[in-house]
């Protein structure tokens, strides 16, 4: 028989802590679990820190975003080659695999994520004569492994169909970075270091200079000449793009191999408690010993002595697809505020989803379309291109973590934070796409390195507001359906793309000014998107 607890036990706990409450009730969470959240992030707080632990996740999770951008750009860099060799009727087929196959991956990975947990455990079982490894679905840990493995397997593709296809499992496999990661680094780090998040967005614009620099040295002494009608390239003189997606691969499962073998991830403490398995959260959840919360906070809080035991991932599975609902949806969507910020940041991701790719997607076909123009073919000049612009990614990943939490004012009008500093990266984003079809290669390429920061300021930002803005009990879902409209538009940018270019899929420096136009106004439509959203979360405690 449980024991209720004290209604002003209860209150008691919550002023001893405060949250932000004056926004808790409309983010449609349970009232115990609140209370738990409180204490948990008085935890972090207070006892637990930024510690050793939280460096080692901020490493291991930015493996994820640096994965995914990696193989984003990685096959927008090789496009121009599989073009000249495969000689497909529209190369733009092999981005719509890859984005289909991203959507299914990110939507499957974020909400089992709230489903099942957000990692993957390996359980050593006794037999009579044996230990068994399982691997058992959970996590990005096996998403790494499924976009290592097909990645490699791309680069020995003998023609464009199986292409295509091996880059659609890819996706899928790299899908699930994204929405699963942050979430799980969030939950980890006390309050004081929320904008921590936004800096790991360097990891992912480190994942394209990765991806420029490995394509600068395949692509540009491996190749067949620009001169070289596409179709009558042989594979032996073009072997660059191959090289380049076998060395992704290879780091990608070096990435595999450091989150599975090298570093143990604990499970959520908030996706615990959530679940009612108050006990976990203590063992697991929380990683030092010396810490004053115990068991008995949580359970005196729902007034239930008992602790859910842990299930095994079986039976977690087996649950998780049997009892699929929209359980993790309709919290959403509580409340009018609520149902205003989560549409609009869905809308918001969205947006972005079409206008990025439309632009980074093809940006080595529209400088080598430049290059063309302007009088130069040089592979290597394109490639060197390509990596200067992806050399500016990381410093607009430290300007949004510089300025997201500065504030001025009081009162109505406050400058800074989460919202302001998205809508002011996303719109001059948008202006400088614009003057990227500029006449001149130089032109061309400093206004592109200039939206090469702002773009991943943008993205630095918005990784961070997304998963602050959802709920524990709900984040992965949440972020699963933003990352998923998001790729949803990454497939339509390729049609827009098909629509506003020659046949051949080749750009010249006017066709490809179409797509730039768009894309660019896409950008600023979400930037005054992004200053309607009714939450702020900068100075606010994640739950």
């Amino acid at each position: 028989m449980s024991e209720r607890s004290d209604p002003v036990v209860e209150e008691k706990q919550l002023a001893n802590y405060d949250v932000l409450s004056e926004v808790t009730h409309e983010e449609g969470i349970r009232r115990d679990y609140e209370l738990k959240c409180n204490l948990i992030n008085r935890c972090f707080q207070e006892e637990i820190g930024f510690g050793r632990y939280q460096w080692q996740l901020f490493v291991i999770t930015g493996l994820g975003w640096l994965a995914d951008n990696i193989w984003l750009q990685g096959l927008a860099i090789v496009l121009p080659q599989v073009q000249q060799e495969l000689n497909p009727v529209r190369v733009e087929y092999a981005v719509l695999a890859e984005f289909a196959g991203l959507i299914v991956g990110a939507t499957t990975w974020g909400i089992m994520a709230d489903l099942i947990g957000r990692t993957v455990i390996f359980q050593r079982k006794l037999y009579p004569e044996s230990y068994v490894g399982i691997f058992l679905i959970g996590d990005s840990k096996i998403t790494l492994f499924l976009a290592g493995l097909f990645g490699l397997a791309a680069g020995g593709a003998p023609n464009f169909v199986t292409f295509s296809s091996l880059i659609a499992c890819m996706g899928f496999g790299i899908g699930g970075n994204l929405p699963v990661d942050g979430a799980l680094y969030l939950e980890h780090i006390p309050h004081s270091h929320q904008w921590t998040l936004t800096l790991l967005s360097v990891w992912w614009a480190l994942g394209q200079l990765v991806a420029s620099l490995i394509s600068w040295g395949f692509i540009a002494n491996y190749s067949c000449s620009p001169s070289i009608p596409d179709g009558q390239c042989p594979k032996s003189a073009n072997m660059g793009w191959r090289y380049t997606l076998y060395t992704l691969g290879a780091l990608t499962f070096l990435m595999f191999i450091c989150r599975f073998f090298v570093f143990d991830v604990q499970e959520s403490s908030k996706f615990l408690v959530a679940q009612n398995r108050d006990e976990e959260a203590i063992k697991q959840g929380v990683t030092v010993e010396t810490i004053t919360l115990k068991l008995e906070d949580l359970q005196a809080i729902s007034g239930d002595r008992t602790s859910k035991p842990a299930p095994n991932m079986s039976t977690s599975v087996r649950n998780a697809f049997s009892g699929i609902s929209l359980s993790h949806i309709r919290p959403l969507f509580s409340t009018r505020r609520l149902t205003i910020n989560t549409t609009l940041i869905i809308i918001i991701w969205g947006l972005i989803g079409i206008a990025y790719p439309l632009f980074n997607a093809y940006l080595p076909l529209y400088l080598s379309a430049q290059n063309s123009e302007s009088g130069s073919s040089s592979v290597s000049e394109t490639y060197r291109n390509y990596s200067i612009v992806s050399v500016l990614g990381v410093p607009g990943s430290l300007i949004a973590c510089a300025t997201v939490d500065y504030t001025r004012g009081t009162g109505r009008w406050v400058v800074g934070g989460r919202k302001f500093v998205l809508a002011v990266s996303t719109m001059l984003t948008g202006l400088f796409f614009v003057f990227t079809t500029s006449k001149t290669s130089a032109a061309v390429l400093g206004y592109s390195c200039a939206s090469g920061l702002t773009q991943n300021a943008m993205y630095g930002v918005l990784y961070a507001y997304t998963p602050e803005v959802f709920p524990a009990p709900h984040r992965g879902t949440g972020d699963a359906l933003c990352s998923a409209l998001n790729r949803i538009g990454g497939l339509i940018a390729p049609l827009i793309k098909i629509a506003t270019t020659p046949l051949t899929g080749n750009a010249s420096a006017n066709t490809a000014n179409g797509p730039v136009f768009v894309s660019a106004a896409l950008f600023m439509v979400a930037a005054v998107l992004t200053i309607l959203l009714p939450i702020e979360t900068a100075g606010r405690m994640a739950l």
